[in-house]
């Protein structure tokens, strides 16, 4: 019920066709620019905890969504960003990622750097959290054309709420009892 209602909403929001994940994939071309909505949630913190991601090219949109029983909300914004770049293919593809995460926005485009060249430590020396994620994401990074912009969270970007609605949905969908 609740993916159908997010699937009425992203009809009704503009004329783009909904797709799923694998036939968006197989839709995509070399140069293609693929817009990508992640957010993450997080009932609790830590407690359960879902991420979202709203795919959009060409007239196309699709979504992915998941859920972990025992996590951050940092971890799951950075969960969704990741499982993106994750399913997208690598062709030569231009990516725009937007989240509403500054801590996933500033760290991939300029704190990473500095983590690195100092073994994954902050600047007051504390190691990194989540650094098995920011790893796997600045891999994602650097061997694609991504560009990475912050939307303000719950105001009005339709994509972005639709991203959350993912998120929260995977949470609520893995925690009925």
């Amino acid at each position: 019920m609740l993916y159908s209602l997010f699937q009425n909403n992203m009809s009704n929001a503009l004329d783009i066709e909904n797709k799923d994940i694998n036939s968006f994939i197989n839709l995509l071309h070399h140069g293609d620019l693929v817009e990508v909505y992640t957010d993450g949630s997080c009932m609790g913190n830590p407690g359960p905890g879902g991420w979202g991601a709203v795919f959009i090219c060409n007239n196309y949109r699709s979504a992915l969504s998941g859920f972990e029983e025992k996590t951050t909300n940092n971890r799951m914004e950075l969960k969704g960003a990741l499982e993106a770049l994750i399913v997208l293919p690598q062709i030569l593809i231009n990516i725009h990622v937007y989240t509403d995460s500054e801590y996933v926005k500033n760290g991939i485009t300029m704190w990473i750097h500095s983590w690195i060249k100092n073994n994954w430590r902050t600047q007051d020396n504390k190691p990194v959290k989540n650094q098995d994620l920011w790893a796997q994401l600045y891999e994602l990074n650097e061997s694609r054309n991504i560009n990475w912009h912050w939307v303000k969270g719950h105001s009005n970007c339709i994509n972005n709420e639709n991203a959350d609605f993912l998120a929260k949905s995977a949470i609520l969908k893995n925690t009925k009892k």
